[in-house]
């Protein structure tokens, strides 16, 4: 039996990177998806794209902005509009903002990683968590990150952000677990997703695969990780095969953030 057979998984995040990765894995697995991104166009090709491969998904799209509430409560109804149910929850859309020193940072777009990180974050768990409850069933999996397990320069209110729903996560898996439900978190390091090679083109605009090499060195692999890697991680957090982890978060870093400095 595939891991994931007939659940049904909501996304947010769901148009590429990560949160795309992790649909085509569930998909494979069986699950039933709710994909969630403001990106309409993007979101649509996405979801042909899984109904390519896996033709007998259902899938739902819904276009909405995870930091503004009434939006985040309307992909929750929609998803239960569509399915009955949400038996799990990739609480994935996220952004990293700018580099900038932490007295220079501008203070808008601060506001706007927090916004997309934290409250987004938080208000999918404010909505799906009491439909698990009555469910007395549901597994969450919130996008923490390396930067919510230690300190990334130039970056304060990405790692401020993902450190708060590391926090949360613990705090969901204390109050909600006696319902069945397990929340866990993981940490992905750098990923090979367009948002990452964004920050590469920040940090080396003239030869941002070079900034790519030099930031790989590090890392006790000597590379980046791939989406896929993760996404099989998330599903397997979304299953049964983890019934019985609760309140962590998961480093996915090749083991880099174990190191203090090169190796």
């Amino acid at each position: 039996m595939k891991k994931l057979e007939n659940k049904v998984i909501a996304i947010t995040g769901a148009a590429m990177g990560l949160g795309l990765a992790t649909a085509i894995e569930a998909a494979q697995q069986g699950a039933q998806l709710a994909l969630v991104d403001y990106n309409e166009k993007a979101l649509e090709e996405a979801k042909q794209f899984i109904l390519k491969d896996y033709p007998d998904t259902k899938v739902t799209t819904v276009v909405a902005d995870v930091s503004k509430e009434e939006e985040v409560k309307k992909y929750v109804e929609e998803t239960v509009k569509a399915f009955g149910r949400i038996d799990g929850f990739y609480n994935n859309a996220g952004i990293e903002g700018k580099q900038a020193p932490m007295t220079e940072y501008d203070v808008e777009v601060f506001k706007k990683v927090i916004g997309i990180n934290l409250m987004g974050v938080y208000y999918g768990m404010r909505y799906i968590l009491p439909i698990m409850q009555k469910q007395e069933y549901g597994r969450i999996v919130n996008v923490a990150s390396v930067g919510g397990i230690r300190g990334v320069m130039n970056q304060t209110p990405y790692v401020a952000s993902k450190h708060a729903v590391s926090g949360m996560t613990k705090n969901a898996a204390l109050e909600f677990g006696r319902h069945g439900i397990t929340t866990n978190a993981i940490a992905p390091g750098a990923i090979l997703t367009p948002m990452v090679a964004e920050a590469f083109k920040q940090v080396n605009p003239d030869d941002p695969q070079a900034a790519e090499t030099e930031y790989a060195q590090a890392n006790p692999t000597k590379r980046l990780g791939l989406p896929e890697e993760v996404a099989k991680v998330v599903v397997f957090l979304l299953s049964e095969d983890a019934s019985y982890v609760n309140g962590q978060t998961i480093a996915i870093d090749g083991g880099e953030s174990n190191s203090y400095g090169f190796v």
